[in-house]
């Protein structure tokens, strides 16, 4: 039986400052947090609030937005590796045990390089000599977490974050659980409609992290195959109440008051937390 805590990742969607966030997700019953990284966030004060409210600080997500540049180098490569590092050392000194890492940004290249992978490796020794886990994200481009992953076979420091919304969408629905499950050190679950555009193309449109039960996502499997991945972690949600640009798929978690809105998302936390149970207990397991 998996005794579970309930973590969500803090959002400017919220429409509340983080510090505010943070105590009102205590508040309602969430059981632990994550954030992002920037060189502006105040790690430390996050961490403070964290410990006065007896919370988990499950995890620090990594600046992603030019994580293309750790295959496709240019003068800006040095200073993103940088960035992951700063990230690590901001984990360590903050007790926050796990750093979430995208492998790659973009829809258009699917050309993983050895060179790219070993450009990871300064990242990872620097979390092995501080004792913070790198949790990598299935993304879209995944064959770049397949050459990362490969790469990094054995190595304790670094394993996988599955985010749930981006198997439906950015990996047209593959089981990234059967593949790198065993490796499982998070989760991001979240719901969303699928691959919409009638070509099969990929967009990040399709990217919607909505409430789980609110889009198309099969949550009775997603709940069996976590079940045989054996994880025992935290169950972590990563949601927003934002649209995407000129679109309306949430609106309505837009227009509700903030605390409603976050109350509603740990009932589905809940919800989604029995029927994994339930699941499990039929199981007999």
């Amino acid at each position: 039986m998996y005794k579970t805590k309930l973590c969500l990742g803090l959002s400017s969607s919220f429409s509340l400052p983080y510090e505010q966030q943070i105590r009102t997700l205590r508040q309602i019953g969430f059981e632990g947090f994550f954030t992002g990284w920037s060189r502006e966030a105040d790690i430390a004060c996050y961490r403070r609030i964290a410990k006065e409210e007896g919370l988990l600080y499950q995890s620090i997500h990594a600046p992603y937005t030019r994580m293309n540049l750790l295959w496709e180098p240019s003068e800006e490569t040095a200073d993103m590796l940088a960035e992951l590092i700063e990230c690590l050392r901001a984990c360590a000194e903050n007790d926050v045990p796990l750093m979430v890492a995208h492998p790659y940004i973009g829809f258009e290249r699917h050309d993983p390089t050895p060179e790219g992978a070993a450009r990871f490796e300064t990242v990872v020794r620097e979390a092995q000599r501080l004792g913070v886990k790198i949790a990598l994200e299935n993304t879209e481009g995944q064959e770049y977490l397949a050459t990362l992953m490969a790469h990094f076979r054995g190595e304790k420091a670094v394993g996988f974050c599955w985010d749930s919304g981006h198997e439906m969408c950015y990996n047209r629905s593959e089981d990234m659980l059967a593949l790198y499950g065993d490796r499982l050190l998070g989760t991001h679950l979240n719901d969303n409609l699928g691959v919409r555009d009638y070509t099969g193309k990929i967009t990040y449109l399709d990217d919607l992290h909505l409430l789980p039960f609110d889009g198309a996502a099969n949550w009775e499997d997603n709940m069996c195959r976590l079940n045989r991945a054996h994880f025992d972690g935290p169950l972590t949600f990563e949601l927003t109440t934002l649209s995407k640009r000129g679109h309306h798929e949430n609106d309505a978690y837009a227009r509700m008051d903030p605390v409603e809105y976050l109350t509603l998302a740990y009932a589905r936390a809940c919800r989604l937390a029995m029927l994994r149970q339930q699941l499990l207990t039929n199981s007999g397991e």
